[in-house]
């Protein structure tokens, strides 16, 4: 039987615990998470998510495992219709950091998670430093921008806990009217949540466009360093430092951020949803049903027809 362990698969190593690998090694196809274990999902066309298949066992046919809300029953957990599909535009996307979240607060960690092609979000860097020493993603409205992004399903408790990391973010609904979500089962999502940075998106002094995020954090830290001499004198003088600085004074983080601010003026996330009111009950999965098909663009007026 293969291994399905995240450290067998090559997908163990949390960021918050090795800060330089942020964001960490995301899913690449549908998986269920449960404990360190990720069992791969088979996508039902046409059908929502907890109708598709558990594949228990990669020899035999991938449709021949138990449908995921079984799985999930199974397992004492809440099905996929009572769960809130949230994006991950940095860390949240690998298993290894969810699992991370999710132990600490004491909670299961069975969690379905979706590669989904999402357009009109840019993925930057938030304007600030995180606790763990490193520059993480933050999302803007892009119209232009067409990505696959991870969907995780989380439960209530599962939610409440990842919001309690993301205490320099807050949690909008994406609507799929507006930002259409293509799962792989040819589902557009009627809508998923997205964690805004309260920071703002930084700016590239050079190109005056988003500081692009959620890639190799050493070379961001690099070229950070390169580009502010109070960075250096305050951080450097190369990442290895400047995350082990930040991670033992929250000080150095604040300057940090002073100093990121400082660069120019920042992108704020316009055109992304306000995040919701506090206290608001958070939309579940069976609350959002499919958005219609998007339509076929048409060709230009002065194109002449077949």
């Amino acid at each position: 039987m293969t291994d399905r362990s995240l450290a067998a698969l090559g997908l163990g190593g949390a960021p918050a615990e090795l800060p330089l690998t942020y964001p960490g090694r995301p899913v690449t196809e549908p998986a269920l998470l449960t404990g360190d274990q990720l069992l791969p999902l088979c996508a039902a066309e046409g059908r929502r998510l907890g109708d598709w298949r558990v594949v228990a066992d990669e020899a035999g046919p991938p449709d021949s495992g138990p449908r995921l809300d079984a799985a999930l029953a199974a397992l004492g957990r809440p099905t996929a219709g009572r769960r809130h599909p949230v994006i991950a535009v940095g860390s949240n996307a690998s298993p290894a950091q969810l699992l991370h979240k999710l132990t600490g607060h004491g909670l299961s960690t069975a969690v379905p998670m979706v590669p989904v092609r999402v357009r009109g979000v840019g993925v930057g860097c938030s304007g600030h430093i995180g606790r763990h020493g490193y520059v993480a993603a933050a999302p803007y409205a892009d119209p232009a921008a067409d990505r696959v992004l991870v969907i995780s399903w989380l439960d209530t408790e599962q939610l409440a806990a990842v919001d309690a990391t993301e205490f320099n973010y807050r949690r909008a609904l994406l609507p799929g009217t507006g930002f259409p979500m293509a799962m792989p089962s040819g589902e557009r999502l009627g809508g998923a949540y997205l964690y805004v940075s309260v920071h703002g998106v930084l700016v590239d002094e050079a190109t005056g466009l988003p500081l692009p995020g959620g890639g190799d954090q050493h070379a961001l830290l690099s070229g950070l360093l390169a580009a502010s001499a109070e960075l250096r004198a305050l951080l450097g003088p190369d990442p290895a430092s400047w995350v082990a600085r930040a991670r033992a004074d929250e000080a150095v983080r604040t300057e940090g951020r002073r100093i990121l601010r400082g660069r120019g003026p920042l992108l704020t996330a316009s055109g992304l949803p306000a995040p919701e009111e506090t206290g608001a009950a958070p939309r579940r999965y069976d609350e959002l049903p499919p958005a219609p098909p998007l339509r076929p663009r048409s060709a230009p007026s002065h194109l002449p027809r077949a």
